[in-house]
């Protein structure tokens, strides 16, 4: 199954419900628990023993190298990606290996992927109200109600009628981004958002992520903008060769990092 359609596999809300998404588990229960997490491909030790516990309402980016490990971690996260040994628990609940019953714990995740994964034969309506119609038998009204108010919501409601390749790279993200919205979820992650776009449209984008940081959703963002994190991140989860190497609030992580390996990355990434 593509990424798109994982995409959308989430329950959604109706208008009466948007905004009133609650935390998963206790209110002391993390967000999102990796334990002992270890991923193969094939012989390459892709993720060796991570160990993260995300609280509820924080927002914590994950940076580092290419290769090292970030994306599968958080694709592992979604059950995009299986692993070996550890667990990866959602809201307290075990991440399971059935597709069936993935697909519940599913419904907590929301997820924006690099590449934007949007039906290129679809306005953005119907994009962003397909799997609402489909999978919970909205109405037409309804579904449109609450798309339009996620469109809104990234600022672009006047591009409802349009289909993708008529937006630019940083629309057509944001429409991602209100499409997975529309499913309420408590967390979301987001896979590099901006690393497909040219540097102009980078900056929609981010305003977009930091006024839903603002709002107090739980996230968990793997990106390169380093200005981002800083401005956003409770916490900055540093990676190399799949393990986390550094861990830190903002100020701690840029201004005194304890790792060398942290302060060579830094060196090269803020010049």
């Amino acid at each position: 199954m593509n990424d798109a359609v994982h995409a959308m596999q989430h329950p959604i809300l109706g208008p009466a419900e948007i905004g009133q998404g609650s935390n998963p588990g206790r209110p002391d229960q993390p967000a999102v628990e990796i334990i002992a997490l270890n991923k193969w491909f094939g012989s390459f030790h892709a993720l060796k023993n991570i160990d993260l516990a995300v609280p509820q309402g924080a927002r914590f980016v994950i940076c580092g190298p290419s290769g090292s490990g970030k994306s599968t971690l958080i694709r592992c996260v979604n059950g995009l990606e299986s692993f070996r040994s550890g667990a990866i628990r959602i809201g307290g609940a075990d991440l399971p290996r059935n597709q069936k019953q993935l697909q519940k714990i599913r419904r907590e995740v929301g997820m924006v992927f690099q590449q934007f994964n949007l039906f290129p034969h679809l306005t953005v309506m119907s994009n962003c109200t397909i799997a609402l119609r489909r999978a919970l038998s909205k109405s037409r009204a309804e579904a449109a109600a609450i798309a339009l108010h996620y469109l809104e919501r990234v600022r672009i409601p006047e591009q409802a009628h349009k289909y993708p390749g008529e937006l630019s790279g940083g629309q057509q993200q944001r429409v991602a981004i209100a499409r997975a919205l529309c499913m309420n979820p408590k967390i979301m992650l987001f896979d590099e958002p901006t690393s497909s776009l040219d540097p102009e449209m980078v900056k929609e984008v981010l305003d977009v992520m930091v006024d839903l940081a603002a709002d107090g959703m739980t996230m968990l963002c793997v990106t390169h903008e380093m200005g981002f994190a800083r401005k956003i991140a409770d916490q900055v989860v540093f990676m190399d060769q799949g393990t986390i190497v550094e861990m830190g609030s903002p100020a701690n992580f840029f201004a005194a990092p304890s790792q060398e390996r942290t302060r060579l990355f830094l060196d090269k990434v803020l010049r």
